[in-house]
């Protein structure tokens, strides 16, 4: 039976099979039943991190009296759901964020900062994920938003439906307003030239973003 630590880009953490690419923190989240309580997160430090720590260190999904590993499909979905990338294993990354969010709002933060602009945006005080309305050909590529009922994730031209286990064939973007899941600070680091690591299932290997919105374009 699968634990429910698998996190969705509308924000609801959920129990699924499927394995994803990046893992993450929020703080301890489970009991010592190993199911989660109703908290969602215990500090505002929400992090993306590699499945496997350049130091080695692991300790299990949920063990008794440590943060919880949360799972994610790639990193657009963590970066939905409010993540940034961790300091310390993605090191790289973190450092290529930070200089987007310079390059997005003309400071260049440290990770606390960061931090508390992200939980401004990304869920209310009810644990709920902030939303809001933007037209969907003005989205940056990497960015979900719900489309006739589903999630999608904005890549080219083209919005790619998303499941736990991958996304599915892509559609046309629509150019009417949509309901976006991606909270704003990250939407404009995204704009300002930050590429996540996509799922396989986006159109190819785990390689980087950039090649792969280049190929989805004509």
């Amino acid at each position: 039976m699968p634990l429910r630590n698998r996190v969705l880009p509308t924000g609801e953490i959920v129990a699924n099979p499927a394995r994803g690419l990046f893992t993450g923190n929020r703080g301890i989240l489970h009991g010592p039943d190993r199911t989660l309580g109703p908290r969602r997160w215990t500090h505002p430090h929400w992090i993306t991190c590699a499945l496997t720590h350049p130091r080695g260190l692991y300790h299990g999904p949920m063990p008794d009296r440590r943060w919880t590993a949360l799972f994610f499909l790639d990193e657009a979905v963590a970066l939905a759901a409010g993540h940034r990338p961790c300091a310390e294993c993605r090191r790289v990354a973190y450092t290529r964020f930070r200089t987007a969010w310079s390059l997005a709002f003309g400071t260049r933060p440290r990770a606390p900062e960061i931090d508390a602009s992200l939980h401004q945006a990304r869920v209310t005080r009810a644990r709920a994920q902030l939303r809001h309305q933007a037209p969907a050909r003005d989205l940056p590529d990497g960015s979900f938003l719900l489309w006739q009922g589903r999630v999608h994730l904005v890549l080219g031209d083209s919005l790619l439906p998303f499941s736990p286990a991958g996304y599915g064939a892509p559609l046309d973007r629509p150019t009417a307003p949509v309901t976006v899941l991606t909270p704003r600070p990250t939407l404009a680091v995204l704009t300002a030239g930050y590429r996540p690591v996509l799922h396989p299932s986006a159109g190819a290997g785990p390689e980087s973003f950039q090649n792969l919105a280049a190929r989805s374009r004509p």
